[in-house]
């Protein structure tokens, strides 16, 4: 069981990434921009994040390159509608252990989630 940071704009999709999280057993926090998601981050110090990509105030991949910035550990998936190699492969230099297409896949991000925190 771990502690997930769900950071997304929209309530629904913040919804159906906290049913998963929450049918495997995990304690969910959530925020709902770049910036309470740095709050939280920093308060609560999450074991695992689900980061979206588009944000209001900042953006996930400002987010991304905060936490990159400050060498933190913690495991990040971004979690996007933009199919865009670059985009992609600019979330994974910073540091995201992945990155994947909404609606996500509960199995995907479960397999994730067992990998980076173990």
């Amino acid at each position: 069981m771990a502690l997930i940071l769900i950071v997304d704009d929209a309530l629904l999709s913040r919804s159906m990434v906290k049913k998963i999280l929450k049918s495997q057993g995990h304690i969910t926090i959530e925020a709902k921009d770049g910036e309470e998601a740095l709050r939280q981050i920093k308060e609560k110090q999450p074991d695992f994040v689900c980061l979206d990509m588009l944000l209001p105030k900042i953006n996930g991949i400002e987010v991304l390159q905060k936490l990159y910035d400050e060498k933190s550990s913690i495991p990040v998936v971004m979690i996007t509608a933009d199919t865009q190699e670059t985009t992609r492969q600019k979330c994974l230099e910073l540091g995201a252990i992945s990155v994947l297409n909404k609606p996500v896949k509960a199995e995907q991000l479960n397999q994730l989630i067992i990998s980076a925190i173990k």
